[in-house]
């Protein structure tokens, strides 16, 4: 049978909270009456999780372990959690129980009315570090500018309906921002915001230099603002160098030029003028190649429920 509700649970070397996760999650979903299922996606883990995940899930059928074969990432972890997810809505939620449970409910709920997309987002950031916040505050103002949307607190704890997550699916692009995408298919959204717990057991492996690197691929896979921003600067470039030029004939009418300097300065801008605007084609095309690429859909039309 077709369950109502898919939870998804990536997990890396969660063996010490994994148990819990499952235990909470699951009696928040069995106090709402709708079947269900967890699919808990472990993501090459080096420590015991997938030993714990098929334990569990010889004791209840409505847990189902994904096991990789080594580890692919997070993005990885939840986009095979939403290809084999069969029910009508999906709810994407982090293992370690920083995003709370009993929150589940309330994102249920505002699914039942009618909403597509119920995102929860950060009250606060809770414990991070001052360059960890402004690295992360600057990486979704640049995300954000990308999909038309404010991204400051998102996160991937999202409850998704059934055409939503069909949707994100069309997207076939390899290179993925999970929060990215959900923005770009659009759809009614509601947001309900959430204290960010500390977590159950064991320790992160995200800190400032993962984030740095997390945030360089996805504004290079999902964002041509960087190509844009090389051809923005090229022509500027020219432009400043045509009032150079302008102001090195006016010194020269005037006679007040230095011998061979006129001709060494027009030459050059010339030159310069023509390679930058030459890149700066380049870097418009690079970005159109880039956004085909991604074989995303060009409309989605929203059904009613």
């Amino acid at each position: 049978m077709t369950p109502e509700l898919s939870v998804i649970l990536p997990m890396y070397n969660e063996e010490a909270v994994a148990e819990r996760a499952v235990a909470e999650v699951s009696a928040q979903l069995a106090a709402l009456g709708r079947s269900f299922e967890i699919l808990c996606v472990d993501d090459g883990s080096a420590d015991g999780t997938a030993r714990v995940l098929h334990a569990i899930a010889a004791l209840d059928d409505r847990v189902v372990p994904v096991i990789f074969s080594r580890n692919f990432g997070k993005e990885a972890a939840m986009a095979a959690g939403l290809e084999l997810a069969r029910g009508k809505a999906v709810l994407l939620m982090d293992a370690d129980l920083q995003h709370p449970p009993e929150l589940i409910p309330q994102l249920v709920a505002a699914w039942e009315q009618g909403f597509d997309v119920v995102d929860a987002v950060k009250a606060h950031r809770g414990n991070e570090g001052l360059a960890y916040k402004l690295a992360a505050r600057a990486f979704y103002a640049l995300m954000g500018n990308s999909v038309g949307q404010r991204l400051h607190g998102s996160s991937d704890f999202k409850l998704l309906d059934r055409q939503v997550v069909d949707a994100v699916l069309a997207c076939r692009e390899r290179s993925r921002f999970f929060r990215g995408l959900v923005a770009w298919v659009g759809f009614r959204v509601k947001q309900v915001p959430f204290e960010v717990r500390a977590r159950a057991a064991g320790q992160t492996s995200w800190g400032l230099r993962g984030l740095i690197a997390y945030s360089l691929r996805n504004i290079l896979a999902f964002s041509t603002v960087p190509l844009r921003v090389v051809a923005a600067m090229g022509f500027v470039t020219v432009a400043l160098d045509g009032l150079l030029g302008v102001q090195t004939l006016w010194n020269w009418w005037r006679g007040v030029a230095v011998d061979g300097f006129t001709t060494v300065i027009l030459v050059q801008g010339l030159l310069g003028g023509l390679v930058l605007i030459a890149l700066g084609v380049v870097a418009i095309y690079l970005a159109q190649v880039a956004e085909e690429q991604k074989a995303r859909p060009m409309f989605l039309i929203r059904k009613p429920r």
